[in-house]
């Protein structure tokens, strides 16, 4: 039997500059590889700056199976039709909230759609949070490795603990990395403590944070978490095995 391969991550869209060549805007995408399928977690804003980020990540859209999208705002879904010009073949899940006329265009191009409602397997060790409520709806991401549990989400508008906890108690694991936005830009310092405190309280061993996390958010992160914070921005890659 041969072994697993590592799990590659690649941050191909991020408002945050980290590797040179590549362009930043607002918006998020992640790009899983070494799975079952490849997976693409949302199309940030632009179609053509995706595309372009993919490339020189050495991405070709032809390799991805499964484009995840965690909530219905421009600067998660705006790359989508792009992709799907290059690679009609994905089969796209959305929160069973989008718009008809959002399905009916994914759907003009020949690709196919899995409606999301609760949460459940995508493939081998990869699986959707469901729809998680909040003030804005929205899906994530969890890779279940050896290691523990993957979070990836896109904005957190439900709340980023809210999110974390929900996993917890899906799966019975505990989480090793959260990475993506957590959506805590403009929180005031004594705010991002509490929620640091609560990210130590549920054993969260990792994290990432980006796109609409806000700046006093990530300095902090990286101040608590030290050795284990990830800086993360556009082609940020991790590898983990």
């Amino acid at each position: 039997m041969s072994a697993i391969q590592p799990i590659q991550l690649t941050v191909v869209y991020d408002n945050n500059p980290l590797h040179n060549g590549l362009q930043t805007d607002w918006g998020f995408s992640c790009f899983i590889k070494g799975l079952e399928k490849s997976i693409l977690f949302d199309t940030g804003k632009n179609g053509k700056i995706l595309l372009s980020n993919m490339e020189k990540c050495g991405i070709r859209p032809e390799e991805i199976d499964f484009v995840l999208l965690s909530h219905d705002h421009k600067d998660h879904t705006g790359g989508l039709e792009s992709l799907l010009k290059r690679n009609p073949h994905i089969e796209v899940w959305l929160p069973d909230f989008f718009p008809s006329t959002f399905k009916e265009l994914i759907k003009s191009y020949g690709a196919e759609i899995a409606e999301v409602d609760r949460p459940q397997n995508i493939c081998d060790r990869a699986y959707t949070t469901g729809v998680i409520s909040g003030w804005i709806k929205e899906q994530s991401l969890i890779l279940d490795l050896d290691r523990g549990l993957i979070l990836i989400t896109g904005c957190a508008h439900p709340r980023i603990i809210k999110i974390i906890s929900a996993v917890k108690d899906f799966l019975d694991k505990d989480v090793d990395m959260t990475l993506g936005g957590f959506h805590l830009g403009g929180y005031q310092d004594e705010e991002l403590q509490d929620i640091l405190s609560q990210f130590r309280a549920l054993g969260v061993t990792k994290v990432g944070p980006c796109h609409c996390s806000g700046e006093a958010s990530r300095v902090l992160f990286a101040e608590e978490y030290k050795d284990n914070f990830l800086e993360v921005g556009v082609g940020k890659r991790i590898e983990i095995r």
